[in-house]
Order: structure tokens, then sequence, then C-alpha cells
């Protein structure tokens, strides 16, 4: 008979593990409160009794007294600490003051924003006020879009939803935008990078639009920790900002542990695999009926872990309770999924960082990572997934065999003692720019001398009317073109199209599962890939590129497909240069030209190659920004092979040290070695973006060159491996010391 343990007892039992290196304990913390503020409506405050709210946090109270004084607020304070009453509670009772107040809320995701409204209508409905909340997105059916437009105080909306369907229909919105008081930015943090640069552009394009129907609304941002809340906050809404963040909410102990699976092969250092390591420990908490969020980097790696996790535990608990969550699932199946887990119905889930947002998915107790997450901020984010109140949590990270998250293992002060990174944008992306300029210049005409932003962007409109898509009357600029310029531009991606998956299983019912970007397919649903979707396997069948499907039926093999990109590099222009003895360190323009040639197929249980195909797809360009180092002088005894050897090992390790420094994804920005470039012959290592036009990482590695050198070479000296391993600079290097010619190498950069 199984007898089950409680989460105390296989904490113990946890400590006992040889493989933990690092036990970091966060001691519990009282609550911090102040009493509810006099000039709230004596049925708000009924409302909030009633939901066992009698104070406020402190963190809550000072949002509150900003906002009454008619400043905009960052307010930045830890997952699951109660910042929804941030923006509730002021908007609320600006609405029961004065009815024809209106508020605009602004979630990154679908998820999020519905998971709000049902919180938001609760208190509405306790405080028996008529006050309307609406959630306005693609799932909103037309008869209930006019009642929003016309009679809605609080509008619950994306990013994507106000650029694409609000405000180029502004004029049916009057009454929101003519009595807009408050406009809430939640999760601000997710504002980076591509989606930020285009989301502070359709900011702009917002207050415009306000100011032209005589409103001008207040800004309540919140924001999970990062080092730079408030200079994102200005940047993305072009106002000054107050910042809030005297966390007054209360926490339980959480166990913070660093899990290093053991070494398998010593002289190259390998680990065993981290995935199954993962899917050992998550067992042993399921078994149990603990709930517990399993957070994996792709969505391969989700489904892998779902679909063996899944045949684990399906004696115990059954294999319906462990469910998989990412972005590609449709609506409809997230939703019921969130709702599982706040039941308890579901006890397990596998997601990507789709959840790492505040969804409310009720109170887990255990948060296991697979690898590092890739920033600070990100790691923290998913482990408030644990423990979201009162008691114990334990939050794991299993760390891979690769060289960040060795680093961080091996370094967990560097993680404990840093503060989260900065979250950068770039709204002056000229390809984002002019994108908004023209989605601007269809809502209302531009004037001549009419700044858009901090900019004068006169240049850009003479630009457009000589492309035929505006047309200048005297000092006044029109749109002049039959197309509606929103339903083309992505905020997400830097290139427009995304492909469709069709899943033809069944020929009577022929259905869409998912979707994905342009440059994801080129390596995930070429011909004869294995996709995986809610841990079931489909192989695509056809890729029509041309009209962007992807054609798949259902399979069940014992492998999975990875495919190779071959990557070539022009040099455009070099805008800045650092000059030193042996090397030269650039900033400019390129032109990176990209062609998948091969995909393996890798068996599922042992990781092994078991064969492989060619794929046929055109290249694809990509113009973007890029920081490279030239070596000018190279010692003589290296050979032109072990040169070539080495820069792949010093690629290899900046790929993994470059976004921790510039708070990115790893997708964000891709490294390349040439051993000889095309514009100089010289021995070269390439940092770019990996989006059109580029979006400012590139710069920042520029800047911070230095930085970024000195923790490569840290990670490199810190391995444990005698002469280079897959941990660090990839390989062993036959004939010499890889490791030793590889930190040298670094020291003349």
């Amino acid at each position: 008979m199984f007898k089950k343990k409680s989460l105390s007892e296989l904490i113990q039992q946890l400590k006992a593990n040889e493989n933990i290196i690092n036990w970091h304990e966060i001691d519990p913390q009282d609550a911090k409160t102040k009493p509810i503020p006099e000039s709230v409506d004596a049925r708000i405050k009924s409302a909030l009794h009633k939901r066992g709210i009698t104070e406020l946090y402190t963190h809550q109270f000072s949002a509150y007294e900003t906002l009454q004084k008619g400043e905009n607020i960052v307010a930045v304070t830890p997952t699951a600490s109660g910042k929804t009453l941030c923006y509730n509670l002021p908007v609320l009772q600006a609405i029961a003051a004065d009815d024809s107040c209106r508020a605009l809320y602004l979630f990154p995701t679908k998820a999020l924003a519905q998971d709000q409204k049902s919180e938001l209508n609760e208190i509405i409905n306790e405080m028996g006020i008529d006050i309307k909340s609406f959630t306005y997105d693609g799932d909103t059916s037309p008869a209930i879009r006019q009642v929003v437009r016309k009679a809605g105080h609080i509008v619950i909306t994306n990013p994507d939803m106000l650029h694409s369907a609000i405000l180029p229909h502004h004029t049916k919105w009057v009454s929101l935008f003519g009595n807009l008081k408050y406009i809430v930015i939640d999760e601000l943090h997710t504002y980076r990078g591509v989606f930020g640069s285009h989301v502070a552009n359709v900011i702009r394009r917002l207050k415009r639009i306000c100011k032209f129907y005589g409103s001008n609304p207040i800004f309540i941002c919140t924001s999970a920790t990062i080092a730079n809340p408030r200079e994102l906050a200005e940047q993305l809404t072009g106002n000054p900002m107050r910042l809030i963040d005297d966390n007054g909410a209360p926490r339980g102990r959480k166990h913070f542990v660093f899990y290093n699976p053991p070494i398998v092969n010593k002289p190259l250092n390998i680990r065993k695999s981290a995935t199954v390591e993962v899917n050992n420990l998550a067992m042993e908490f399921l078994k149990n009926k603990i709930q517990t969020i399993v957070f994996a980097r792709s969505r391969v790696r989700v489904e892998i872990i779902l679909s063996h996790l899944q045949e684990l535990v399906k004696k115990e608990i059954g294999s319906n309770s462990i469910r998989g969550y990412r972005g590609g699932y449709l609506p409809k199946q997230r939703r019921e999924i969130e709702k599982g887990l706040r039941d308890g119905e579901i006890i397990g889930v596998v997601s990507t960082n789709a959840l790492e947002l505040g969804v409310d998915i009720g109170q887990l107790q255990v948060c296991v990572m697979t690898g590092y997450p890739g920033s600070v901020a990100s790691t923290w984010q998913q482990a408030g997934r644990a423990g979201r109140r009162h008691g114990e949590a334990l939050v794991l990270m299993v760390a891979s065999s690769t060289p960040i998250d060795q680093y961080i293992v091996q370094n967990p002060e560097y993680f404990f003692d840093r503060s989260p990174e900065s979250a950068r944008i770039n709204p002056e992306n000229l390809l984002i720019l002019v994108d908004h300029l023209r989605c601007a210049a269809y809502e209302i005409p531009f004037q001549k001398d009419e700044e858009f932003g901090p900019l004068d962007v006169t240049d850009i409109m003479e630009y457009l009317v000589e492309e035929k898509i505006l047309h200048q009357h005297e000092n006044t600029f029109y749109w002049a073109n039959q197309s509606f310029p929103a339903s083309n531009i992505s905020l997400r991606s830097a290139s427009q199209e995304n492909v469709v998956i069709v899943d033809q299983s069944d020929v009577a019912n022929v259905k869409i599962i998912g979707e994905m970007d342009r440059f994801s397919a080129m390596t995930l649903l070429h011909d004869e890939a294995i996709y995986l979707h809610e841990g079931v396997q489909f192989q695509v069948e056809k890729l029509d590129w041309e009209h962007k499907k992807a054609y798949v039926r259902q399979v069940d093999v014992e492998y999975y497909t990875d495919a190779n990109l071959a990557v070539q590099l022009k040099v455009m222009v070099i805008d800045k240069t650092i000059s030193r003895r042996t090397t030269a360190v650039n900033y400019g323009d390129v032109a990176v030209n990209m062609l998948p040639t091969i995909f393996k197929k890798i068996k599922l249980t042992t990781f092994e190659n078991v064969g492989y195909g060619p794929i046929s797809l055109p290249e694809e360009e990509l113009h973007t920004s890029a920081t490279w180092i030239e070596l000018k002088e190279v010692d003589s005894e290296i050979g032109t092979k072990t040169l070539e050897q080495l820069l792949l090992g010093i690629a290899n390790v900046l790929k993994h040290i470059v976004p921790i420094h510039v708070m990115c994804d790893r997708n964000d920005i891709h490294v390349v070695s040439q051993i000889r470039a095309a514009h100089t012959q010289l021995p070269t290592i390439f940092m770019y973006d990996h989006y059109p036009g580029g979006i400012g990482l590139a710069e920042d590695v520029f800047k911070r060159f230095d930085e970024v050198i000195a923790a490569a070479k840290k990670l490199i000296r810190k391995c444990p491996c005698e002469d280079g391993c897959p941990s660090c600079i990839g390989t062993e290097i036959e004939g010499i010391n890889a490791k030793i010619k590889s930190i040298q190498l670094l020291e003349d950069l």
C-alpha cells in the first residue's frame, strides 16, 4: 500500500541528496499594513471587508495616495503580493465618485485579461454599484463588442487588440477616449525587446487619440522585479513616474535549491540529462499529490517532459491530472487547464514561460525549473509560482550541462546577490516606428510640426508621401491608401506572418491546432519534422511556405527532430569602433542570410542520433545590428583548424553569457564565429540582434564589452574539466589545452 508523504517529509528527504550544491532558505515575513483611507467609498470598503480585506498592504496604500494626487505610478513588488488592488481600488473609487469616468486595462496576454476580469467582477458585484467591466479581445462576440464600446466603464484588453481593433476605430469609442481617467499597464516587465518597442509606439498613438478627444489619463503600471522599472515605465508611456516598492505583503517559508545532475562522463565533464532528473524529481511530488509546476525552456522540451511524466504517474494519479501549457494551445484549452489547477483537479502542469505571468492558478507548493530560465527576473517570476500565500514552498532549479547553467549553480552568489536585469526597448527602431506612423496617420491626420513621442517625424512623413502612402495638403498629412495598415503589423515579431499548423489526422475533422513565427518554423515545421502538441506527436507532411501553412498528421514514433541552420554575415555599415593592440571591437549594421540545411532524428530516451534528412526551403535574409570582434594578430603557433575550433568554443560561451548581461532571451541575440569574415578576411565573432532593424541588444553588448569578456573568462576558469568540455567551450581540441588557449584568446580581446 502506497503511503503518502507531506511536503516537509519530502524536503527532509531531499536534503540528503548529494547532487544539491546550494540550499537557500528565505524566511517567512509578516504583513505590513495601513488602514483603508477615509476617502474610499463606503460601498467599496464593505465589498473589501466581505473579501476579508480590512486593511491595505503598505504598497497598496502608497499607490492609492499617490494616484489621488494625480501622479503616474509604477508599483514593483514580488509575485502574489496583491498588486491588483494597487489599480482596482483607485479605478473603482473614481467610477463610484463619477459615473462618466472610464478606465482601460492592458494585459500582455488574453489569459491574464480573462483572469483579472473575473476577480474584478466579484468585487463589483459585492459593491452593489452598476459598474460595467468587459474584456475586449479576439474571443469577444460582435453583439457584446457594441455594448463594450458604448457602455463599458472598464475595458480590459491586450496591446494587440488595442493596436489592431480599438485605435483604428476610435470614432466608435468616443465615450471611452473622451472620459479616460486611468490606463493600467500590468506585467510591465514583459514589454521589452521587439514587443516592448512596438507597445511604446501603440501608447504614443493612444495618447494622441486621447488628446484629440480632450482627455489626459493617468498611468498605473505594475511590474515584477527588474532593475529599471521607473525608466522602462517612462520610456513606454512617455510620462514621468513615481516608483512604489514598499512591499507589505506576507510570505511563507521558501526553500530555493540548486541541483546539479551527476557527472556520467568524467573526462568530458558530461552530466546526466536535466530532463531525466526533472522527471524523477517531479514524479516524487506528483505521486504524493503535491501540486507541482514544471517549467521548461522550449515547446519541444515541455512536450517531452509531459509525455514522460504522464507515463510515470498514470498508476498513482492518472495521466489526465498532469497537463501541458504553452503558447500555441488554443484559448479554450488554456482556460480549462487554469481552472483545473485552481480547483485542484490537476496536480501537475508542465509549462513554458507562458505561466510565468500572474495568471491565477491557485496555490502550488513546488516549482521545478528545467535549467536556468535565462534571466534573474524570470527565475524569480517562476519561483513566485510556488507558495503563493503563507505555506511552505520548494523551488528546485535543475541545471543542464550548458555553460550558463553551470555558471549560475557554481556561483550562487551571482544569482542571490545580484539585482535583476534591466529591461530594454528601442521605440525608435526605424522599421517599427514607420509602421506605427502609418497607423497613426490612418487614425488622425498628422500636422507638419507635430511630434510623435519625443520625435520630430516630418522627414518620415515626407518619405511616406513620396511612397504614395500619405497625401500632403498644405501643412497636413492624410492617409492616402486603400488598405488598413494595422492588420498587417504584428506586435510580437518583426517578421510579418505566422505559419498556421493544420491537423489533418482525421479527414472528416481537419482543424487548426496552433501557429508559429516564420523564423522558428524554418527549423521546427519543415517537411518530416516531428511537432509535439499536448504530449501528442505530429509529423509535418508538408510545409507550404508560400501560403504559410504546415499540414501535420498524428504519429507515434520514438524520436524527435532538430534542424541545422547555415548562417552567413555581411557587414553593411560600421557605426562605432574601439581599436586595441591585437583586436578591434565594432558596432554597426549587418545582413544575415539563413538557410536550414539538414535535420537530425534524435531518440527520445537516449538522445542518440538515429537518422537525418535534407530540408528544402528558400534562404531568408535579415538586416539587423551587430557587435563584432576582429582578431588583428593571432599566435603564429595556432593553426587555422585549431583557431576555428577555439573561436567556435568562445562563441559557445558568449552565446550563454551575453543574454545574462543584456536581459534577453537566448533566442533574441545570436553569436556566430567566422575564421575569415567576408569584409576583412580576419577571424571574427559576431553577436547580432535576431530581429529586423535590431532592438538595441547588440549595442548594449558593445557598451558592456569588457564586462561580458570578464564573465566568459570566469566561466571557463571555474569549469571543473581539464581541457574543455560541453559545459564551457564545447569540446576538447586535439594537441593543445583548449581551456588555457581560450582564456589567452579572451585576454587578447
